[in-house]
């Protein structure tokens, strides 16, 4: 009988359904052989663009080896803990849905068909309430003072599933240049890997923090987040933008408008709080 409770597909897995994948080795992905070539690097918030061999404190950088990484923002306490806890209690009273590798989800953006290209509003009504006061903050900081957000999507890490998310990049034809993520409850990391290079750069995430991946570390490093990353509930919100073709004077200019319009609009989620573990 097939006790499988999850919603993985393919070769992507969590704890609850590992056990039936015999071929899988346990290493914080799915579907990854752990190498024994890696070259991990460490990125220091406070340097902004340098990656080093060891987590130490910035001060004690100075002249050792580095790895050059740009196009990385980390902003540590971009809310307080008083705004976290009101945001997780909103996003608990909008239902969940089981996403694969131990992940539950909320999307609130367009229907899109990326295989086929093929975008529409769909049921696109706008973001929740709660968001409005950190996509208002966004706007202060220099690199997003253009950012114009036209999808959300929260995603939930329980370390009891085994929650990861495989190396990826965001897809290049829809979404922009600048991927935003708001990282709550918890500290956690990416991971920044290529398929030619030895190197991958670990990405502090403290909890509250506000983080951007953008140009080359958008463009020329897949990201992810290992299971051994995840130590207790954490809940990633993070916020697209279109790309040009969506734009004032592309191709799909009248399309973009109105999404933009409908992302501009809020709404009010249900009162009794939903939370299913």
């Amino acid at each position: 009988m097939n006790s499988k409770t999850c919603s993985c597909k393919g070769i992507r897995t969590c704890l609850l359904c590992e056990s039936e994948k015999q071929d899988v080795v346990s290493n914080g992905n799915t579907k990854t052989e752990a190498s024994e070539h890696t070259d991990t690097w460490y990125y220091c918030i406070e340097c902004k663009d340098k990656a080093y061999k060891s987590s130490c404190d910035h001060v004690k950088h100075n002249n050792h080896e580095y790895l050059t990484i740009q196009g990385v923002l980390i902003i540590p306490e971009f809310i307080s803990n008083a705004e976290e806890v009101h945001i997780v209690n909103e996003i608990d009273k909008i239902p969940w849905v089981d996403s694969q590798s131990g992940r539950r989800k909320q999307d609130f953006g367009p229907k899109v068909n990326f295989k086929k290209k093929k975008l529409k509003l769909g049921s696109f009504t706008g973001f929740p309430e709660h968001s409005k006061v950190l996509l208002e903050r966004m706007k202060e900081v220099e690199a997003l003072s253009d950012f114009l957000p036209v999808e959300m999507c929260n995603l939930e890490y329980e370390p009891l599933k085994g929650a990861s998310i495989d190396p990826h990049f965001d897809d290049f034809w829809l979404w922009g240049d600048r991927l935003v993520t708001f990282n709550l409850l918890s500290n956690t990391s990416y991971t920044l890997t290529q398929t030619d290079s030895p190197n991958e750069i670990i990405l502090p995430l403290p909890a509250r923090c506000l983080a951007v991946i953008y140009g080359d570390a958008r463009n020329k490093w897949m990201h992810s987040i290992a299971r051994h990353h995840i130590s207790s509930r954490r809940i990633g919100i993070t916020v697209r933008e279109l790309t040009p073709q969506f734009l004032e004077g592309g191709s799909s200019e009248s399309l973009g408008k109105e999404l933009l319009a409908t992302a501009a609009q809020t709404w009010m989620p249900p009162l009794q709080i939903i939370r299913t573990t």
